[in-house]
């Protein structure tokens, strides 16, 4: 079998790849949590980022991350994603380090994010990259089903 051509990309969410795959994002979720997944969706209004990342496989869009402003020290991972497909191959971590390496770039010393408390592989991917859990912050204070993580850059 001919080795996988992987590359990540910089980009913004007006790049037609990255709505594609918050699209396969917003399926599995909905699928997974129905109703639940409703009351996430306004907390995932991403169209005017231009911190966008992009991963490829053979060319092929197969993964993203994007991040945006908290406050001026710290920002909130999103939309992370890697296709069913392509998991358990290193994109997500990939993503997620030039997420931060980005991040980093425009000044933030910190970035937190949210998954839900049934997302336990996303859960121990977190903690294994260096994330410790911490208080529910913004719109997820109050939310059981939420699971707050944040990193020091």
């Amino acid at each position: 079998m001919p080795a996988k051509s992987i590359t990540i990309k910089r980009t913004e969410a007006n790049d037609p790849d990255f709505p594609y795959l918050a699209a396969l994002l917003n399926h599995e979720l909905h699928e997974k949590y129905g109703e639940l997944q409703v009351v996430y969706d306004k907390f995932n209004q991403i169209s005017n980022l231009d911190t966008v990342v992009i991963a490829y496989v053979n060319d092929i869009p197969a993964g993203c991350g994007c991040f945006k402003k908290i406050d001026k020290n710290t920002a909130e991972i999103k939309r992370m994603f890697v296709k069913p497909s392509e998991r358990k191959q290193g994109l997500a971590s990939g993503i997620l380090n030039e997420l931060e390496v980005w991040a980093k770039e425009e000044g933030y010393s910190a970035v937190n994010l949210e998954t839900a408390s049934k997302q336990l592989e996303a859960i121990a991917f977190y903690k294994k990259q260096g994330y410790d859990i911490i208080p529910n912050y913004g719109p997820y204070v109050g939310m059981e089903t939420s699971i707050c993580f944040g990193k020091k850059l």
